[in-house]
């Protein structure tokens, strides 16, 4: 068995020689610290999870700011979370249910199997048909419903987005663009006669929400259909006025003045400055 691995790693090219040493070096290096360090021997899944989520966001951030060296850094953090688990997994006290090498062979398989244009003999020849194949196959493997796989804790606008995309690919989806927006206008014209912003007509909170989600989720209906992720455009506007706003108290502080003491037409004078800038 050894001389087989031996024998492949040579045939290998010399990058993928040093990506699987590299990925050895990190098991050694979990290994070690699983052992002899009091914090990392302390951690457990349920420890880790809410830090697991963090990490993501940080490398979801890298990758809205194009920082190349900042998701290199961040990736590293969240494959150690990933050789992190499967290490706490492969431990007696875990009941040795598996290690790092079945959840790589697993999702191996996984692909192989999800992929039959690739690895068998189906036909796809659009990524429409591809992630058709990819739903169906999911059912096949005993998902009751095309939504099983989103999970519950997402958080709202992204699983919207998910939702979508996943009626889609069971075929359940509007012909043309025209008409998704055709049904915000209709959502939102339900929303204005309902809570029309021009009376002080006291409002059922209950309603008005319910609405509103409906008007939210055409919306995202509709950037998905056009190819905006919704997630991603709401972020960059965060972050846009984010930094204006900044800018204004920058501004203010420079003028030894303070927001609360300004007037609104005060801060709209920096607000359109900013709008130049950032």
């Amino acid at each position: 068995m050894q001389t087989n691995l031996n024998q492949q790693l040579e045939t290998m090219p010399a990058r993928r020689q040093e990506q699987l040493l590299a990925f050895d070096r990190l098991l050694t290096i979990m290994d070690e610290l699983r052992e002899q360090c009091p914090w990392d021997r302390k951690q457990t899944m349920d420890s880790l999870r809410h830090l697991t989520i963090e990490e993501t966001y940080e490398l979801s951030d890298a990758i809205l700011e194009k920082d190349l060296p900042e998701i290199r850094k961040e990736l590293g953090d969240v494959m150690l979370h990933l050789v992190f688990y499967a290490r706490i997994a492969s431990e007696p006290q875990s009941g040795a249910t598996f290690d790092i090498a079945d959840v790589l062979n697993g999702v191996c398989d996984k692909l192989i199997a999800r992929h039959p244009h690739i690895y068998g003999d189906a036909v796809a020849d659009t990524e429409e048909k591809v992630k058709q194949n990819w739903e169906q196959l999911k059912l096949k493997e005993g998902n009751k419903s095309v939504l099983a796989g989103v999970p519950g804790s997402l958080p709202a606008l992204v699983k919207a987005m998910r939702i979508q995309e996943k009626a889609r690919g069971a075929g359940f989806d509007w012909e043309e663009k025209q008409q998704v927006w055709e049904k915000v206008e209709e959502e939102m014209q339900e929303f204005k006669a309902e809570f029309n912003a021009e009376t002080d007509e006291k409002i059922d909170a209950e309603r008005a929400e319910k609405e509103f989600g409906d008007v939210l989720f055409s919306l995202v209906n509709y950037a998905r259909f056009i190819d905006i992720n919704p997630e991603t455009a709401l972020e960059r506007t965060n972050k846009k006025f984010i930094r204006r706003f900044q800018y204004l108290e920058e501004q203010a502080r420079k003028n030894g003045k303070q927001l609360k003491d300004m007037t609104l037409d005060e801060m709209e004078v920096y607000w359109q400055e900013a709008k130049q800038f950032v």
